[in-house]
């Protein structure tokens, strides 16, 4: 059976988005310092970007998605990531959670858009065949599949940044979850952390 995975990159201070993040907006103010371990270092959205992972970052990616046989995220991190350029460029399908579902890419694309949590990450495990599912967030789909006792892992990507405002990761989470540390990678851009889910909260 497909184990599910969540990754996600946040500040020490627990946000994935620094202030005033919204669509055309990337991550906020100061929110693309928590991609440099991608970026393979300073970036900005003026100046373009392309993934360059190197060192202790690229080993942790690559460990994360080698099992990987398809995804899911929500539509608010779908539009964040400018939809890829057109093009999935992660293993298998990826279904996106929208209740928006009139602008359907075409499946070329290796988008599939899913009214709800649930049945995305049923079709997207159907999908996956004998790989597992990566879930990618944001925030909000993580802690919905978290409370519903549907994630396996955690992979937790923390910059040495303090945002001081965005979106937190476990906003108004009120579940009490037990974790195993799996893996530990660190860089001068984030520490990787890859946790198993004991005790999925109810």
């Amino acid at each position: 059976m497909a184990k599910v995975i969540a990754s996600i990159s946040t500040s020490l201070d627990g946000y994935i988005t620094g202030p005033d993040d919204r669509p055309g907006s990337g991550l906020g103010r100061g929110g693309e310092r928590l991609h440099h371990w991608v970026m393979g270092g300073p970036w900005t959205y003026e100046g373009g970007h392309e993934f360059a992972l190197h060192g202790p970052d690229k080993e942790f990616f690559d460990d994360l998605v080698a099992t990987v046989g398809s995804g899911v995220v929500g539509r608010g991190m779908y539009e964040a990531a400018g939809a890829w350029g057109g093009t999935n460029p992660f293993p298998g399908t990826l279904f996106v959670v929208t209740h928006r579902s009139a602008d359907q890419p075409p499946a070329e694309s290796g988008f599939r858009f899913v009214g709800d949590l649930g049945s995305a990450l049923d079709q997207a495990a159907e999908a996956a065949g004998e790989g597992d599912v990566s879930l990618g967030g944001g925030a909000d789909v993580i802690r919905q599949a978290l409370a519903e006792g549907r994630v396996d892992e955690l992979a937790i990507s923390t910059a040495p940044v303090i945002l001081g405002a965005g979106k937190r990761l476990f906003e108004g989470f009120g579940q009490d979850v037990d974790l195993e540390v799996l893996k530990v990678h660190s860089s001068p851009y984030a520490t990787h952390v890859r946790y198993r889910v004991l005790k999925p909260g109810r």
